[in-house]
């Protein structure tokens, strides 16, 4: 029977479902894979972990344990899953199909979790070359940022097969608050996709919003209060509005990474020919921010490329 252990951190409860124990291991610990990665560790798994800068796997390994490899074929080598959190497509076929990929080791049967933000082409292309050599591949890009993946409370969507889904869904619910498998290989990144065009649009509004209050001589704390218990409410509204009237932009995704999905977005938006204006223009917005300074302050800070109309004392 399957042994509930929870574990309390702060307000939230984490469930780890005690499943039979895997060999895992993973690819990338930035600031997403890092803590992934701790997250399969504490559910009582053998993970091995491999990162470009093999200073940050040391440091892994002394915090949760496991081993540290100094290439992706290495660490991938035995393993039952190998997951994955780089940083574009190019950095995937790197650690997957490279002369020292992933690929080139997994054991046949092995399950490759790719948590990259990527296109759906490149995760097409990566599920054929893993049927080939007797592997299977699942592109699931994750929502939630920084703070997700530190609270094991990520959004997962998922491309691929059902049966490799049911054998990795039990791992991925370590780090995640909702897993789900929303279609054939590349349904996942497409999903992801979907998910950006709304954030640009509502991270848009919402500078806006702000700008214009503060340009009204109110009192846009007073306002978001009010508003957010109505039809404006988001998660970017009540996560984000304080850090923004105060103009701190060093918190969540950063526009760099943004304005590289938005890429894939726009891309894709090309070949299925797909009209998306604004996502489009707020694209262009973020290079406005980049232009500033902004590569590596968070998405918030469409609001600091609008004339600051704070009242000054």
């Amino acid at each position: 029977m399957p042994v509930d252990l929870v574990l309390l951190s702060g307000q939230q409860a984490i469930k780890y479902r005690q499943k039979a124990m895997a060999t895992v291991s993973f690819i990338g610990l930035g600031v997403m894979g890092y803590p992934m990665a701790g997250y399969l560790a504490k559910g009582g798994h053998t993970v091995r972990v491999y990162n470009r800068t093999q200073s940050k796997a040391a440091n892994w390994v002394k915090e949760y344990g496991g081993s540290a490899f100094e290439t992706p074929a290495a660490c991938a080598e035995s393993a039952d899953v190998v997951f994955a959190c780089v940083g574009n497509d190019d950095d995937l076929r790197a650690v997957t199909i490279g002369e020292q990929g992933a690929f080139n080791t997994m054991q046949k049967g092995a399950i490759f979790c790719d948590h990259t933000t990527g296109s759906a082409e490149a995760a097409r292309e990566l599920y054929a070359v893993a049927a080939e050599r007797g592997l299977a591949f699942l592109d699931a890009p994750v929502s939630g940022g920084q703070a997700g993946a530190e609270n094991g409370a990520l959004t997962v969507m998922v491309g691929g097969d059902q049966a490799t889904y049911d054998k990795a869904e039990p791992l991925i619910d370590l780090f995640s608050k909702s897993v789900r498998l929303m279609g054939d290989s590349g349904a996942g990144q497409l999903t992801k996709m979907v998910n950006q065009i709304c954030i640009a649009g509502l991270v848009q509004g919402l500078a806006e919003g702000l700008h214009f209050g503060e340009a009204a001589g109110l009192d846009c704390r007073k306002v978001i209060d009010v508003i957010s218990k109505g039809a404006a409410q988001s998660w970017q509204m009540e996560n984000r509005y304080e850090t923004m009237l105060d103009r701190k932009f060093d918190h969540g995704f950063a526009v760099d990474w943004m304005r590289k999905d938005l890429g894939i977005v726009l891309d894709e938006a090309n070949r299925n020919n797909t009209s998306l204006p604004v996502t489009a223009l707020v694209n262009q917005f973020y290079a406005d921010v980049q232009e500033l300074g902004g590569q590596r302050w968070d998405t918030s800070s469409l609001l600091a490329r609008l004339p600051d109309r704070r009242k000054k004392g």
